[in-house]
């Protein structure tokens, strides 16, 4: 696998457009990992990047299956276990093209693979623009078959944690959080957040295990270094579009934080189908779209 580079004064970012045109690196002008850090020859699949893209769905179906206007729709599992979980393009190669030295578009196609894992056919774009302190990453997606096809998208950074032994402050705001069982599948609508949870005043995640998944969220989420002591803050800054109504607060085993903005509740399908509210499963027309950008941005001493 090549990586594909862009940079300007602030940022460095490599991708992989083999697999899933996924990040493999993004780092700050001093060579500061702003996502953690990977090697190239450690990687043989996405969640060992440091970034990857989530289509044509979030996070996990239960089982590998569920109901959409009357079709049972049963997909193949995750191998060695009963669920699926990221969608179907992480690991896919995409067609890259270099719009500039700080912009890359990348775009997939399911339909010129015979074994998606998905019933629909259906176009992605994601593209990747520096611009001062700040990535985008913008994402699309379409519908191309004939009928309705349930969809969802999302983002999973993985964030690079510490800095020596400090733990950065966590921020955000949300409405609400869901209860997962042990496969982290929750089967009911979000509930109020419980103090343990709650990140609305800035705090360290600490030793906490986390995988949790936060309902309406605003849009706006920051990681904060070093504030209130002798040495430089420095900060970063998630921002998202509102289709982004969802956050996933996941404390990765190797250390680092992943922050992932997406469309939906994980199983929002299936909870959908059973009635329950406030998942923001979309239904796209044929040949209709949805599409959103984040924002990462530095602050401070990077």
């Amino acid at each position: 696998m090549q990586p594909v580079s862009i940079h300007n004064e602030h940022l460095s970012l490599e991708i992989l457009p083999e697999l899933g045109a996924s990040v493999l690196n993004l780092s700050a002008a001093s060579g500061r990992p702003v996502l953690r850090h990977v090697e190239l020859n450690t990687v043989k699949t996405s969640s060992q990047c440091a970034s990857f893209t989530l289509l044509p769905y979030s996070n996990r179906i239960r089982d590998a299956r569920f109901s959409f206007e009357g079709r049972e729709v049963q997909l193949r599992p995750t191998p060695g276990g009963s669920s699926i979980q990221h969608g179907d393009v992480r690991n896919r190669p995409w067609q890259v093209q270099r719009v500039s030295d700080t912009h890359l578009s990348c775009d997939f196609d399911s339909r010129t693979f015979s074994d998606v894992n998905w019933p629909w056919a259906f176009t992605a774009r994601v593209e990747y623009l520096l611009h001062g302190p700040h990535l985008d990453i913008s994402v699309m997606l379409t519908n191309t078959d004939t009928s309705p096809m349930p969809a969802g998208m999302g983002l999973h950074p993985y964030f690079a944690r510490y800095d020596g032994d400090t733990d950065p402050a966590l921020s955000f705001q949300a409405g609400g959080v869901y209860v997962a069982d042990a496969s982290s599948i929750p089967s009911a609508a979000a509930v109020p957040i419980p103090p343990e949870l709650d990140f609305s005043l800035p705090r360290a995640v600490g030793a906490q295990a986390l995988d949790q998944v936060y309902a309406s969220w605003d849009g706006v989420a920051r990681l904060s270094w070093n504030a209130g002591t002798a040495q430089p803050e420095r900060a970063l800054t998630i921002t998202a579009d509102s289709v982004y109504s969802h956050l996933v607060l996941f404390t990765a085993p190797d250390g680092s934080l992943a922050l992932e903005p997406v469309t939906h509740a994980t199983d929002a399908f299936n909870l959908a189908a059973r009635g329950v509210h406030g998942t923001d499963m979309r239904v796209l027309a044929s040949g209709q779209s949805v599409g959103g950008a984040v924002r990462l941005t530095l602050e401070g001493a990077w």
